[in-house]
């Protein structure tokens, strides 16, 4: 079985590395020419861990293939994967303009009976408009059936979600099609879930506003925390071990980003008004991570005096570690407040990076950490890199003009960074007094970087 994957992003690309790493042979398409092209010289056109190997490895061997001849990929092809982009209008709702391109090009070239999956993140109902698309486009009474099958990746995380997968989603309205769709997932061994494609809808946006949901709690918290001297970190440690609630997305700091929390909890919003209904949790939790960074910027203020004219180094620009995406980056809009307030800004990050329209007299980028602090006023700590964690302060803070550090992330430890010499604050971190030692909890050991641990 040959398999076309229409939409070249991360999402695509993962997928069809991962369906040739499982045996089959795949054919990539974009209308991108600069992306097709990257892709044809085995070059990943954006940054994720372990998909560059994959990509030079499968296509050396011939697995996987590049292609802009769309016409006669869906002629070749027996399964034809949507990856296209979903992104969301101004109103919240989701633009399915892509969605429908692609659909019309199957309908339009497919010659035989067609297998198509709907990996795209859309919005509940859309199975259903996808396949009427197909059927408008197609030339007479070809065969095909529509399944859907939502994708749980995490940036900076993709390939080993892929290939270790926490459930694969499968809804259509036949049983041989959603057979068809699971053989291709041969010798990947994790709960499938079988259902309606309305039911796989729904799920793909509940799972990514639940997780959304966590971070804005424990963020809304620890605005709390800051006003009674609690340090959020220990609240959250403390509450993980309930198997309940877990560790994950407990982390307090300047809010979420990326492409998919941000917009996928404005679409469920957008779909809730639509059917006359409000989800009251959900809008808080947007509201609160549209207010985190504002917040962040106001408890710091009182520190430097003001912003204005201050030379603040900013450390990272992308919206989490391992991945170059900007998209919805909390960074950016930390940077954006700063400007608005006065300050002169450097920036670094490891990956990404700030185009010449974003760059000015007070925005500029420099290529190393030491570059960045040199003389700055204060730091702010905007994304969660290792290189941040395990960079040597006690070195950097002789180049800084002050040794103060803003804590966007909640990844340093504050203690250590006070006896180095530092003023730090981090979110939801304003313990008083003796609390700043934090001694650990009966049964907890605390580890060098300040995070309790059962012991």
């Amino acid at each position: 079985m040959s398999i076309l994957i229409m939409g070249l992003g991360y999402v695509g690309v993962t997928t069809g590395l991962l369906l040739a790493e499982l045996g089959w042979n795949v054919v990539g398409y974009d209308p991108n020419r600069d992306r097709f092209s990257a892709l044809s010289q085995g070059k990943l056109p954006f940054h994720e861990p372990q998909l560059a190997d994959r990509l030079i490895q499968h296509g050396t061997s011939g697995r996987i293939r590049f292609t802009d001849d769309v016409a006669a990929a869906v002629a070749e092809c027996d399964a034809i994967f949507i990856c296209v982009g979903t992104p969301a209008r101004a109103d919240g709702s989701c633009d399915l303009q892509y969605i429908r391109q692609a659909s019309g090009m199957i309908g339009q070239h497919m010659q035989g009976y067609k297998l198509i999956v709907i990996k795209s993140t859309v919005p509940v109902g859309t199975h259903e408009q996808v396949t009427a698309w197909i059927a408008e486009a197609r030339q007479g009474d070809v065969p095909f059936d529509v399944v859907s099958n939502p994708e749980f990746l995490r940036e900076g995380n993709a390939w080993h979600d892929a290939m270790h997968p926490d459930r694969i989603v499968i809804g259509g309205h036949h049983h041989g099609a959603m057979r068809k769709v699971r053989e291709l997932y041969r010798g990947i061994h994790c709960p499938y879930v079988l259902c309606s494609p309305r039911t796989a809808e729904m799920i793909k946006y509940a799972s990514n506003a639940f997780l959304a949901t966590k971070i804005s709690y424990i963020n809304e918290l620890a605005r709390l925390c800051d006003r009674l001297g609690v340090h959020v970190n220990d609240v959250a440690a403390g509450m993980g071990f309930d198997e309940r609630i877990g560790h994950r997305f407990l982390q307090a700091g300047v809010g979420y980003g990326g492409s998919c929390f941000p917009k996928d909890v404005q679409a469920l919003l957008h779909q809730a008004e639509q059917q006359g209904l409000r989800l009251s949790i959900l809008e808080q939790v947007h509201r609160v991570n549209r207010t985190q960074v504002k917040y962040a910027i106001d408890l710091w203020e009182p520190v430097l005096g003001t912003y204005a004219d201050k030379a603040i180094a900013i450390l990272g620009l992308a919206f989490k570690q391992d991945t170059d995406d900007q998209r919805e980056s909390p960074a950016l809009s930390i940077v954006s407040e700063l400007l608005h307030r006065g300050a002169y800004i450097r920036v670094h990050d490891p990956m990404a990076r700030l185009s010449e329209n974003q760059r000015s007299v007070r925005l500029v980028q420099l290529d190393s950490v030491e570059e960045v602090l040199r003389g700055a006023d204060a730091a702010i700590i905007a994304t969660d890199w290792p290189e941040y964690a395990e960079a040597n302060w006690a070195r950097l803070r002789d180049v800084m003009k002050e040794p103060i550090i803003f804590d966007g992330k909640n990844m340093l430890n504050g203690g250590r960074m006070q006896t180095l010499g530092f003023i730090y604050r981090g979110i939801g971190t304003n313990v008083h007094g003796s609390d700043q030692q934090r001694p650990p909890s009966e049964g907890m050991s605390a580890p060098a970087e300040g995070r309790w641990t059962k012991g």
